[in-house]
Parts: C-alpha cells; sequence; structure tokens
C-alpha cells in the first residue's frame, strides 16, 4: 500500500476518553489520506467502475457539555474503482462551523443534547437554529458532483466524487433556501433531478423543492403542517415525491419554553403528503396511516392507480427504560434499532379512493435499507439492509431482501467487525436488478483496522470476492452512497 498524508489534525478529545461513541467502533480519526496499490485479498471484478462514498461523524473538540454522536464533524471517505484497481481518499467537510472552531481551538455551537443557551456563538444552523451544521449525515451524487447535507437541515457542501476536492457549497444558481436543506435529498438517476425538503420551527414547517439536472432550482413550495416536525428521509416514484409528517416530534409545550425534547403521540396518525413532480401546495394530497416514526425509506413506486412506498416501521418509536436509567441511556436510546423494533413495512395509497393499506414485510430488526439506484423510484424486488447491533448502533452485517419472495439471504461479519450502510453498485452491463455488487466499509476492533469488502448482491451470503485493507481503522459511519464513473 503506497500512502500520502493529505493533512493531520489535532484532536482535543480527552486522552483517556471513555464515551461509547468516542471509542471501540467509534473512535475517531485526525488524519486524511490518499491510498493507492492498495492490499487486496481476493480480487476487484474488472466491471466494477465507480465510486463508493460514506459520510460520518468525527469530532475533534469536546463538547460545551454532552455529546452526541451526531454532533460529530463530518468526515468523508472515498473508493474509487476502475479497471481492478481502486484508490481511497478521506476528507473532514470544511463547514462553516468546522472551520470556525479550528480557529477557536473549541466548540462553539451546543449539540442536540445541550442546552442551547450553552452556545458561544449566537447565530448558527439546523431546524432548531443555533446548532452547528456539520454536514455529516448524508451524501449524494447530483450532475457529478458529491453533496453532503446535515440531518437537521443546513448548507449542501460539494465535492468532487472521486478527489474529494472541495467546491464550495451548493447555491442552487443563487436560489439556495435560507431555511436549508435536509440529509436524505433524492436523486432521480433516469431524469437527473435532485429532490429535497428542508423543515424548521417556524410555519409553514417544511418545504419540497426539486432542482434540474444542471443544478438550478426548478421548483420550491411550502408543505404545511400543523406544527414544528420532525422528518427524517422523504420516497419520490416516477411522478411523486412522498414527504411524512409522523406522530413524533418536539414536544409543543416544551418547545414554548425554549427546550426541545422530542416525545411520541400514539393517538395522532402517520401521515403521508404525496405530492406531483414539480406540482404546487394546493395539489399535495394527504394520506393517514397507523402511528409510527419512520426513520429511512427503501423505495416508492407506481402501481397501476396506486403509490406503493417501503420504509422501516418502528413498533416502539420511544422505548421505556426504567427509573434509574442513566443520563447517556436515555440519551442513546433512540439509537437502539432493536429497542425501536425496526421492521420493514409496505404501504399502499390508493389515488382513486384517498385510501391506505398497509402490511409487514418482515419480522426482523433492521434498517438502512439500500437497492439498486437505477431502480429508485421504480418498481424494485430486492432491499439490501443492515443488521443493527442490539443494544447499540452499529451494523454486523447486511441482509438481501427479496421482496416477491420474501427469500432473505445473510452476510454477517465476524465478531467485534462492523460494517457501513452497504450500497448496490451495478456492475457494467447488467441486465437485470441484482446484477452487481455490494460494497461496504468495516471497522475491526479486535485487530485495529478497517477494510472495504466486496461482494456479489446476487449471493453475498458467499462472501467477499474482495477485501481491501485502508491506511487506518476508520470511524463508524451513517449514510452512503454508489456512482458510476463520469465519462
Amino acid at each position: 500500500m503506497r500512502i500520502q498524508v493529505n493533512e493531520r489534525f489535532e484532536s482535543r478529545l480527552p486522552a483517556d476518553d471513555t464515551h461509547p461513541y468516542r471509542t471501540g467502533a467509534w473512535r475517531p480519526q485526525t488524519t486524511e489520506y490518499d491510498a493507492w496499490d492498495l492490499d487486496v485479498e481476493g480480487e476487484i471484478p474488472d466491471d466494477l467502475n465507480g465510486v463508493y462514498l460514506r459520510n460520518t461523524e468525527n469530532p475533534l473538540l469536546a463538547p460545551i457539555d454532552r455529546y452526541h454522536p451526531f454532533d460529530g464533524d463530518g468526515m468523508l471517505h472515498s473508493m474509487t474503482f476502475e479497471a481492478g484497481d481502486a484508490i481511497y481518499r478521506n476528507r473532514f467537510v470544511r463547514t462553516d462551523g468546522f472551520l470556525a472552531e479550528q480557529e477557536a481551538g473549541e466548540s462553539l455551537w451546543a449539540g442536540i443534547a445541550e442546552d442551547p443557551a450553552l452556545a458561544k456563538r449566537p447565530e448558527g444552523w439546523g431546524a432548531r437554529r443555533g446548532m452547528k451544521d456539520a454536514s455529516s449525515t448524508d451524501v449524494v451524487v447530483h450532475a457529478g458532483v458529491a453533496l453532503t447535507s446535515f440531518w437537521q437541515c443546513g448548507d449542501l457542501y460539494r465535492f468532487d466524487p472521486s478527489t474529494l476536492d472541495g467546491r464550495g457549497k451548493a447555491d442552487f444558481g443563487g436560489r439556495f433556501p435560507p431555511e436549508g436543506v435536509s440529509a436524505h435529498t433524492k436523486v432521480d438517476e433516469h431524469t437527473g433531478e435532485l429532490l429535497f425538503f428542508n423543515y424548521s420551527t417556524d410555519a409553514p414547517y417544511m418545504h419540497y423543492g426539486e432542482l434540474g439536472p444542471e443544478g438550478t432550482l426548478t421548483n420550491y413550495i411550502e408543505v404545511p403542517l400543523p406544527g414544528p416536525r420532525l422528518p427524517h428521509d422523504m420516497a419520490f416514484t416516477e411522478h411523486y415525491a412522498i414527504v411524512n409528517d409522523c406522530p413524533m416530534f418536539w414536544d409543543p409545550r416544551a418547545l414554548d419554553a425554549g427546550r426541545h425534547i422530542t416525545r411520541f403521540f400514539p393517538d395522532l396518525p402517520t401521515r403521508f403528503g404525496v405530492i406531483p413532480r414539480g406540482g404546487s401546495t394546493h395539489e399535495i394530497r394527504w394520506f393517514e396511516a397507523e402511528p409510527t416514526f419512520v426513520l429511512h425509506w427503501i423505495n416508492a413506486y407506481e402501481d397501476g392507480d396506486e403509490i406503493v412506498l417501503d420504509g422501516f416501521f418502528e413498533h416502539d418509536p420511544s422505548p421505556r427504560l426504567p427509573a434509574d436509567a442513566t443520563v447517556d441511556e436515555r440519551l442513546f436510546r433512540y439509537l437502539d434499532l432493536f429497542a425501536l423494533d425496526s421492521r420493514p413495512h409496505r404501504w399502499r395509497f390508493d389515488l382513486t379512493t384517498g385510501t391506505c393499506r398497509e402490511e409487514p414485510l418482515g419480522d426482523n430488526v433492521r434498517e438502512f435499507g439500500m437497492i439498486n439506484g437505477r431502480h429508485a423510484g421504480r418498481r424494485h424486488r430486492y432491499s439490501y439492509d443492515a443488521l443493527p447491533v442490539e443494544g447499540w448502533f452499529g451494523f454486523r452485517g447486511v441482509v438481501k431482501h427479496d421482496l416477491e419472495t420474501g427469500r432473505e439471504e445473510i452476510y454477517e461479519l465476524p465478531d467485534g467487525v462492523y460494517g457501513s450502510e452497504t450500497v448496490m453498485a451495478p456492475r457494467d452491463g447488467a441486465d437485470h436488478e441484482d446484477d452487481g455488487y455490494l460494497i461496504t466499509f468495516t471497522v475491526d476492533v479486535d485487530r485495529d483496522r478497517s477494510e472495504c469488502l466486496v461482494l456479489d448482491a446476487a449471493q453475498p451470503g458467499a462472501g467477499p470476492l474482495a477485501r481491501l485493507a485502508l491506511p487506518e481503522r476508520i470511524c463508524s459511519g451513517t449514510h452512503a452512497t454508489w456512482a458510476p464513473l463520469q465519462g
């Protein structure tokens, strides 16, 4: 392996750190690398050409008071595959907040678990305002440019997908929304459009927008809601976008007192707003379903007069804890997908009758479902879901879920090894949905190393076709994407 260091940063975290999300699989990095001539076990397929990108939270500074993993600085990782070879790179996302805190040498903004009054800068970002936009949650590639985003709405930071060279912030042709953009923007590979939403504590509480293939804003509308909400994801079909109003959001009474306390309201329905692409506010149609919270959707498509939406239904969105639970146990309970009892689920919206039908798609806990991106917004058969670690936020493997037959095929990582969100990369000339590869980064705590794994998407249970060693053990992460190489 040949390595070149791009930049090293100083960590100001405690030397004897014991925080569960700054140690072990979540131990942060301080060095940016370029690495090539990688050590490979197995063989990189010649027909795998494109880039795997993963974003994550990677803190460098001690928090003002209490750290939550969603507060960490963004770090982008890429593995570029071309003609049987691969190059790895990683870079911090140099947001405005990151640069200001690096210059100050301390945290300037309060995190999700901290009192906003503790912030040392009055201005900030986020749906609740006053937070640091770390751009550490999601990453997509639109019009050949990688875009990173923050889960509570902020700027979109632009990168070359392969080199990770920064290209500044997206401006949408001078019309970037003042409310920012939420994580989980959606790219329609068939039209080249990017679809997005945002939310805030001010009416109308949500907006929906569309970006053309050339990067200019083509539609931006209000989505009226009864009050502030906490949507995290959206979906789309060939002709519609789907946003949601789940009954778990900031407690209105606490919000009036200036506190942001999340509460589940089981007496309220889950509502779905179906918006014609290119449509207006008055064209939004609302459908009601059983109360839950959905962190991530898998995909949506049109089936005659119905819209089919697949996602992960939380059967216990606000798990109860014993009276003697610690502050951290209370804080991190929403990170345990087993406690939330998250399982695959399907909703059907009848555009003729205005009714909704729903059904479970499986009995086992899983989340972070990925599909072949060429089927995004169109009918899909396969979902590649992360198998979570019980009691903690981490992934212990991936399951290929055949939604037509119900058959599941699992690739499980060894004890002490944790994966990333696993993308599906179609092979060159692929002619069916699962004709390609699954790619993920791993964190091996016991052996203090990380690898990039390449599996056959048609039979992931057979194990890796290739293992590519990384320069050092990386920090566990959240979301990832795949993009073919630009011609």
